[in-house]
């Protein structure tokens, strides 16, 4: 199975990122950090059609499951990870073709937070947004980090993610 990380995070060497290293050394997905894109807000008009938004699709449907990764903002995804999102209503004006190659795809999230459980409100965008495109939403995995101690369990939630969307469902 060929895995895509979409990482929406404003920090290169925070927690979020910590865990996707992980996954990625035991899953050898690829990494799309949207730090590296230049992504323009959401226009109904479409005059960001030459930002990096489509040619970024174009190479995730390359993939059969992409992981949305993200700390935790305030209950949501980050600003970087909403601007993606909400430029996927693009897919289903413009760029309708598109949007139907990812049909079928597969998708989860990791992310990281200070509260000891992930909010349901961070996973109901992901989830609607997968009933939505007809995605098949596998599942999330979290990691608090309260505390350094915390950092230390970033292997086993990585091995324990990876493990889980390779092989069998996830709720």
């Amino acid at each position: 199975m060929k895995i895509a990380v979409v990482l929406g995070t404003s920090k290169t060497d925070g927690s979020t990122r910590d865990l996707i290293s992980q996954f990625v050394d035991q899953t050898q997905a690829k990494v799309f950090d949207l730090l590296d894109y230049k992504l323009s807000y959401y226009d109904s008009f479409h005059e960001n059609r030459n930002d990096d938004f489509i040619p970024l699709i174009r190479m995730l449907n390359r993939y059969d499951h992409i992981v949305f990764a993200s700390p935790v903002y305030w209950y949501a995804m980050s600003a970087q990870l909403k601007v993606f999102f909400d430029r996927l209503s693009d897919l289903l004006t413009i760029e309708k073709s598109l949007g139907r190659k990812l049909e079928g795809k597969e998708i989860s999230v990791l992310a990281t937070g200070y509260g000891q459980e992930l909010p349901e409100c961070f996973i109901e965008p992901f989830k609607l947004t997968a009933d939505y495109m007809n995605l098949v939403f596998r599942g999330f995995g979290y990691l608090p980090v309260d505390e350094d101690e915390d950092l230390a369990r970033v292997h086993a939630i990585a091995q324990w993610f990876s493990e889980s969307i390779c092989h069998e469902s996830v709720d």
